[in-house]
């Protein structure tokens, strides 16, 4: 019976865990059904061909020459042709049975190898959890699953001979040859019967192991957040988190940069977006700012959005390590920006045919200004 408490679905270190164990959702069923199928198809495939050699290895076997009984060796070797006639039929059965059951796994869990499934358990040989494992709600359903395969296959066989049951006595009545090549063909109908139980089975078998395997695996909320902080506690996952924090602020930042008057910038390492918005802002607003490839991806937002790009180096630099972002710019920036700001509306003037003269404004000269850490 499962926790009632464990309402919450497995995490993948959970799921990591169990198959690094040997613990899957496998179905017995599932297997069965893929070969007994696989090897029905191949008989089937095989027609007429494969009795027509068994017919010939029968012959060969309950007819051999009375000479052989004077020779040894001959006899030796009339039996080893018996044996590898039998291989050579049995062959391809025994081939696709291989590789059909390699598939059956892998249809239902995937492929798996766990050592520590290997390793030994005294829980295994403990006469109390094996009692347990007897009255268990597994074992009642692996019982009523048993008796209902029991009981729907033997519906299917008992059927099929009810139907063909003058088709098998007629075998009595035939010659060795027909009768092996009509056998062959009423044996086969038989297994086609029961393959389509098995896979009627196997159809409703491995949907319950693989909700049974989910079930097994639940969690408390408790355990979910327990692993969450055992996790978080890890070198690789706290790196992981803060490469995830600068992606999103550095999307962040790089889709504000339209909105922006001015990005000032050191041309090729420092770029930083200003927005300003007067009758709203007390002062300039930092919405965007890097160095290297950050910088260049805030230069070309700029230019795709045609926000004006002003180069002053100093200032540019002074507001990347003065200006913390989403902030106001500092106080001793306030006459260098307000410079860049002016020049800028100049500019918008001028290109929309207002300026009062016919010559573009001048870039502004903003002089020294503070290099490093600024107070506000």
């Amino acid at each position: 019976m499962s926790d009632p408490q464990k309402t919450e679905r497995a995490t993948p270190k959970r799921l990591r865990e169990a198959r690094e164990k040997g613990e899957l959702p496998r179905s017995r069923e599932l297997s069965t059904a893929i070969v007994v199928g696989a090897g029905v198809l191949t008989l089937m495939a095989s027609g007429a061909g494969i009795a027509t050699r068994a017919a010939a290895w029968l012959q060969h076997a309950l007819q051999p020459d009375p000479a052989l009984l004077a020779e040894p060796m001959r006899m030796l070797a009339w039996a080893g042709e018996l044996v590898f006639g039998a291989f050579a039929l049995v062959l391809p059965l025994l081939v696709v049975g291989m590789l059909a059951a390699i598939v059956g796994p892998l249809a239902l869990g995937g492929w798996n190898f766990s050592i520590k499934a290997l390793r030994f358990d005294v829980a295994r040989i403990n006469p109390l959890s094996g009692i347990g494992r007897m009255f268990s709600m597994q074992s009642l359903v692996e019982l009523l699953k048993g008796v209902g395969k029991a009981a729907l296959l033997g519906a299917l066989g008992a059927g099929f001979l009810w139907k063909h049951h003058d088709d098998f006595l007629a075998l009595a009545r035939m010659d060795p040859g027909a009768a092996l090549g009509d056998g062959v063909g009423l044996t086969l109908s038989l297994l086609s019967w029961l393959t389509g139980g098995l896979i009627v089975i196997a159809a409703i078998d491995a949907p319950y192991q693989w909700f049974s395997h989910a079930r097994k695996l639940r969690m408390t909320r408790q355990e979910v957040r327990d692993e969450y902080k055992q996790a978080e506690g890890s070198p690789e996952v706290k790196g992981r988190i803060r490469r995830l924090q600068q992606e999103r602020s550095r999307r962040r930042m790089i889709a504000a940069v339209p909105t922006a008057d001015v990005v000032i910038v050191n041309p090729t390492h420092y770029a930083v977006a200003l927005q300003y918005d007067a009758p709203k802002m007390r002062a300039p607003r930092v919405v965007a700012k890097g160095v290297d490839e950050v910088a260049l991806a805030i230069r070309e937002a700029a230019r795709a959005a045609r926000v004006p790009l002003v180069e002053a180096p100093p200032l540019a630099r002074a507001l990347y390590r003065g200006a913390a972002l989403d902030q106001e710019v500092p106080v001793a920036l306030y006459s260098a920006v307000a410079q860049v700001l002016t020049y800028v509306y100049q500019l918008k003037a001028y290109a929309r045919g207002a300026g009062t003269g016919t010559a573009p404004p001048s870039a502004p000269d903003v002089g020294d200004v503070p290099d490093g850490q600024i107070d506000e």
